[in-house]
């Protein structure tokens, strides 16, 4: 090798102060097309009132104040929480048990059964809405046949008020307490065995090390998916649109995404659909923060 070339070889390898930035250029770029862009945007937006491309009004704070006395938009937001609770005190739960479940060693089949749970959550929602109805049909539903050989009466699934944002429910537990199991699943992988086996030698009974080892192990990621599940929630708006017809019966499994939609690019007000947007993530922050804060209170 020449001399020469291996001592000026460094300075080839000096890097401007430039050069990270032009690596994080692609995506400032896209972050700021699609995200600070639209969020900026959606602000302006709030404050007017726009019906389809023919008016776009500059109305101030006015779309706020009516949202204030907007029953339809309170009642949904009423279900969508609701729907919020339950995946929180059904869901999660039963991502839990399904996660203790798999995590057996002695579980025959332990990676089917992974697969298995876990296969709901990459099918699209309208595919799911749609293949439910066959489920839940009052008259040729697969669940009301079964119930009839039970004896007991069918049930009108889709289309009795008082049921069916618990028949949403049951299907959102069907289709996400897997993606939320591998959270669990993976929380429980990383608590040392030895901790168990010291809570054994300890006299410690099966609840006892679940109430003492195990919970304090998963409690960061309960935690996070307690959040996650909350603000997911409050996105649903494939399964009611295309399982309930829109919303129904009425208005009784209209979520508040489903509310912003209609009023958005049905109605075509999309300053009203942006004030609306606006108003639930304000919620959603400040729930999350309270619960971010009530679990680490539970943790001390």
């Amino acid at each position: 090798m020449n001399p020469t070339t291996a001592m000026a070889r460094p300075r080839f390898r000096q890097h401007s102060p430039a050069a990270p930035w032009l690596f994080l250029l692609p995506f400032l770029a896209v972050f700021a097309t699609f995200t600070l862009y639209t969020l900026v945007d959606s602000v302006r937006l709030s404050l007017r009132q726009t019906v389809g491309t023919g008016v776009d009004v500059y109305v101030g704070w006015r779309n706020f104040a009516e949202i204030l006395h907007d029953q339809v938009f309170w009642a949904s937001m009423r279900r969508t929480a609701y729907f919020a609770l339950m995946s929180l005190l059904v869901q999660l739960p039963v991502a839990l048990g399904l996660a203790l479940l798999v995590h057996q060693k002695r579980l025959f089949g332990q990676a089917f059964f992974r697969t298995a749970f876990f296969v709901p959550v990459l099918i699209g929602a309208a595919f799911i809405g749609a293949s439910f109805k066959r489920i839940f049909g009052l008259q040729d539903g697969v669940l009301n046949d079964c119930l009839g050989w039970l004896g007991i009466s069918a049930i009108d699934w889709l289309r009795d008020p008082d049921v069916v944002m618990n028949t949403l429910v049951l299907i959102g537990v069907w289709m996400f307490s897997g993606f939320n199991m591998i959270y669990f699943l993976a929380g429980l992988q990383g608590i040392p065995t030895e901790l168990y086996e010291a809570a054994t030698i300890d006299g410690a009974n099966r609840w006892q090390r679940f109430r003492h080892v195990t919970m304090p192990g998963i409690w960061p990621i309960a935690a996070f998916l307690m959040t996650a599940s909350m603000i997911g929630s409050f996105g649903l708006f494939d399964l009611p649109w295309v399982l309930t017809d829109r919303g129904g019966p009425g208005r009784a499994s209209t979520t508040v995404m489903v509310y912003l939609y209609e009023r958005g690019f049905l109605v075509g007000d999309l300053g009203y659909a942006a004030a609306m947007g606006w108003v639930v993530t304000i919620i959603l922050l400040v729930a999350a923060l309270v619960q971010l804060k009530a679990s680490r209170a539970w943790k001390d």
